[in-house]
């Protein structure tokens, strides 16, 4: 039996990486393409490092012959000072997510936070209006969700976060990357209002989470010309998901910004061209299996005891 005509070595580093879906996600696509794809996790935690320390471990994966790195939280903006060059969408988010170590070394950064939205979002949500959309949620995930709204055309964004002062300067950094867009950070007194008058909702907050049970807003002020967008995926049916169907809107899960990212960044290691929909299918059965598993550990379910899923990592 020959091997692979090609082999990878990829790591995932960030704090907590250990239980990450997307190793086995590369994985296996890899093994679809004929190829030798070892992916591995690096976690902070694990080797008791502090995030500022990420320039060490991309250097070491540089030396050992690592092919790329993904990199999530906390060192997508630590990262950036240690690479050789970074691509035009990461310079306007100010965040990387992907490093591709050529051949003769040099480290090359990506995000594919932006574009795995872009991707789950106009093949989940097709024909979605474009008019006014309400955005929750202005941290590091927002940043490259509205990004990705924005690339697809979004004519009026408001983005509401807890922290009012930090979605008035992520509107305003985003509106001298899109001048033709109308861009504004609102206050959370203001949401009800807002959601009244959208087309369409995304959530980008913990929310919705084990440890953030609930929804981020009333879903009663929800209609059914309305779609509504998370991108929490442990559990893939929250409860926003789950009310906002229930309402008759269109809907989008969190998963499929999960995979979108994945699929991207497979072919930036690659050159190859993945199966998203393979993908989809062998990350929800993932999510399934994980979440069978922990339903085994709890035992049953007494009265007045929601099950909820775990927030997972990454």
């Amino acid at each position: 039996m020959s091997l692979p005509a090609e082999s990878y070595l990829i790591g995932l580093i960030g704090d907590g990486v250990v239980p990450s879906l997307t190793p086995p996600m590369h994985e296996r696509e890899g093994a679809a393409h004929g190829l030798l794809y070892l992916y591995r996790p690096i976690d902070l935690a694990v080797l008791g490092l502090p995030p500022e320390r990420v320039g060490e471990l991309v250097r070491a994966a540089r030396s050992l012959g690592y092919n790329g790195l993904n990199i999530t939280h906390p060192c997508k903006q630590l990262v950036i000072p240690h690479l050789d060059e970074i691509d035009d969408d990461a310079v306007r988010l100010g965040a990387v997510n992907t490093i591709v170590i050529d051949e003769g070394g040099r480290t090359v950064g990506h995000n594919t936070d932006w574009s795995g939205f872009l991707s789950a979002f106009r093949s989940g949500l097709p024909e979605a209006e474009l008019g006014r959309v309400v955005q929750l949620g202005a941290g590091g995930a927002g940043s490259a969700v509205a990004y990705a709204l924005l690339t697809a055309g979004v004519e009026h964004l408001s983005i509401v976060d807890l922290d009012s002062q930090r979605a008035v300067e992520r509107a305003a950094e985003l509106a001298a990357m899109f001048p033709l867009a109308s861009i504004e950070g609102r206050t959370t007194a203001e949401l009800a209002s807002l959601l009244e008058a959208a087309d369409g909702v995304v959530h980008c907050t913990p929310v919705g989470m084990a440890a953030h049970p609930g929804t981020p807003f009333d879903t009663s002020v929800l209609d059914p010309g309305q779609w509504v967008a998370d991108i929490v995926y442990r559990p893939i049916e929250t409860q926003l998901v789950r009310e906002a169907r229930a309402r008759g809107c269109r809907v989008l899960d969190g998963g499929r910004m999960a995979v979108g990212q994945a699929v991207d960044a497979f072919r930036i290691f690659t050159g190859r061209e993945p199966d998203g929909e393979r993908m989809r299918a062998h990350f929800l059965e993932l999510v399934e299996r994980e979440e069978q598993a922990r339903s085994e550990a709890r035992g049953p379910v007494g009265p007045g005891v929601t099950a909820g899923a775990q927030a997972g990592a990454h």
